[in-house]
């Protein structure tokens, strides 16, 4: 399985909206944006995986990933995935309505390292609503299709700060249903990120064999274990350094012995030296 960070999807207008729904989608690699990317879930079973957070998404839930934030979503293939999905440009907001604070959802969810948003009564209605009209703008061919189509991501990105404001962000992210020798393995492996972390190690304090435990961390998972715990160190130490803690020391403090081992995972996965990181 290839494991490597990467940036994906280029951005030349000022967004992109899509509404999209299938059974095929594949298991995404961790991955980052140049731009600013909202996620509304229709239906369908996945989990998202942003920064050192996991997400259940559930229908109307919104969920805000700032440019750079690495994510991952876990798509259910057994049953259609349906979801509208915005990339943005931040200048292209900001010039449009400088004073709004459009994009404060963004800062607002990635200061507070809470990612989703849970619309309640009326907001999840015109939520609805919203999605529903973009839909039949994106259709239009008439006089003034982009512009309305312009005026309503406008008016969805008002809607989401409202949502943000108004105590939307989810108190605590639904977590996926693992077996639960595997939730105490990976509660364990994100606690103790520092410690060695050897599968012998962990199939010993779920009291599993080693090949047992290794063939149901992957069937859980989808990851092996040396894999999960390479990617949960490089999130956390990516997490570190964005919060102004030293490159160096976001190395140690995230498990790995030897810089240089560091720095090579580091720049192999993201494409970038840590130095760079925004």
């Amino acid at each position: 399985m290839n494991q490597n960070y990467s940036r994906e999807g280029y951005l030349t207008e000022n967004y992109h909206i899509f509404h999209l729904r299938d059974t095929a989608g594949q298991e995404r690699d961790f991955h980052f944006h140049e731009f600013d990317k909202v996620v509304i879930l229709l239906s369908g079973n996945v989990d998202y995986l942003v920064e050192s957070m996991t997400y259940s998404l559930r229908p109307w839930d919104i969920l805000l990933i700032q440019h750079h934030v690495i994510h991952k979503a876990l798509i259910d293939q057994s049953q259609p995935y349906e979801r509208v999905i915005l990339y943005l440009d931040r200048n292209y907001v900001d010039l449009t309505m400088p004073d709004a604070g459009l994009m404060d959802c963004f800062e607002r969810a990635d200061k507070q390292g809470q990612y989703l948003l849970v619309p309640q009564g009326e907001q999840a209605e015109a939520l609805a609503g919203l999605v529903a009209s973009l839909d039949q703008a994106i259709a239009d061919g008439q006089f003034g299709a982009q512009a309305l189509r312009d005026t309503l991501v406008m008016q969805l990105l008002i809607l989401i700060n409202r949502v943000s404001l108004n105590g939307g962000a989810a108190a605590e992210a639904p977590a996926p249903q693992y077996d639960p020798k595997i939730a105490q393995t990976l509660s364990y492996i994100q606690e103790n990120l520092r410690q060695p972390l050897t599968v012998e190690d962990l199939a010993e304090r779920v009291y599993l064999s080693k090949y047992h435990f290794m063939r149901l961390f992957k069937a859980q998972t989808g990851s092996t274990v040396h894999a999960y715990v390479r990617q949960r160190r490089l999130l956390y130490a990516a997490q570190l350094i964005r919060t102004g803690v030293s490159v160096n020391k976001a190395a140690i403090d995230s498990g790995f012995e030897e810089y240089s081992t560091f720095f090579r995972a580091f720049r192999e996965c993201f494409g970038i030296s840590p130095g760079h990181l925004k």
